[in-house]
């Protein structure tokens, strides 16, 4: 799993038309990314509002069959949100990537998956994770996760991303607990990812001639949640907010290197310089 970093050959391959699938915050980041780079960028989603310019839009629901054929692409990013009203998520999973290998007239060279971290929330614990170790879904979010994992491996040859708790501009819920003064648990293991890192990582899985076929997008500094909440109101200068009762703890730990291995560098490498920066925009 962990091919050393000259093997994946990274900016040897060009993207070529790209069509991201779900196309939220994240891929219209990546998308603004790729057309800088002269990239021919189509986003679909079930809505075209907000889409910047530049965007070719393809408004479609992947929960129902496609009637028409979607053009012939070189890469692909799967970000696809969880769905409050569907009854049974991972039918969701199911539904919409076997209607977007269907609807697809070839296979993309690059596929990309971007699922989540909670995979592993079954592995809880102080040992470092990598993306060696097998995912471990306690609930029936990750389970379905997991399950998309699958299917996009199985349909597309898709390679998957796992973020962790994402944040950045306009993700800022664990700020706006502080200042509600709003109670943690401080014996938490978190884990997360800028949201500028997590899109320079899709970035590079794009261009990587052989990305790799898992990868963790984390920052370098697992840490409890305690000293996270505690460092945002000595910026905020507030008070900490209280502890909950009783402390429940649990949490993962998991290992970023394979990523940095892979990027070289990140530029929120802990989430000090990341709420640093969030909290100075905002002051």
């Amino acid at each position: 799993m962990n091919t050393p970093p000259q093997e994946w050959g990274r900016g040897r391959r060009f993207p070529g038309r790209t069509l991201l699938v779900g196309c939220g915050k994240l891929g219209i980041k990546l998308g603004e990314r790729l057309i800088a780079d002269g990239v021919e960028v189509f986003a679909m989603r079930r809505s075209s509002a907000e889409l910047p310019a530049g965007f070719s839009v393809i408004t479609d629901d992947l929960r129902v069959a496609r009637r028409r054929a979607l053009p012939a692409c070189d890469s692909v990013v799967i970000t696809l949100p969880p769905d409050a009203e569907a009854r049974a998520e991972a039918d969701i999973y199911s539904a919409a990537l076997t209607n977007l290998a269907d609807a697809l007239p070839s296979l993309p060279s690059c596929v990309v998956f971007v699922s989540s971290t909670r995979v592993l929330e079954g592995c809880a614990g102080a040992a470092p994770l990598t993306e060696s170790d097998a995912a471990a879904p306690a609930g029936a979010r990750a389970r379905s996760l997991l399950e998309g994992e699958v299917l996009a491996a199985e349909l597309l040859c898709a390679v998957t991303v796992r973020p962790a708790g994402i944040y950045g501009p306009g993700r800022d819920s664990l700020i706006r607990r502080v200042r509600e003064h709003a109670p943690v648990d401080y014996s938490r293991r978190t884990n997360r990812i800028h949201e500028d890192d997590l899109v320079g990582l899709l970035h590079a899985m794009l261009w990587a001639e052989t990305p790799p076929a898992l990868i963790h997008a984390v920052d370098r500094e697992p840490v409890l949640l305690g000293e996270v909440v505690t460092f945002i109101a000595d910026r905020l200068g507030v008070e900490p907010p209280p502890r909950v009762v009783p402390e429940v703890g649990g949490g993962t730990v998991l290992d970023g290197q394979l990523l940095v291995d892979f990027l070289g560098s990140l530029r929120f490498p802990s989430f000090r310089e990341g709420y640093a920066q969030m909290l100075g925009e905002s002051a």
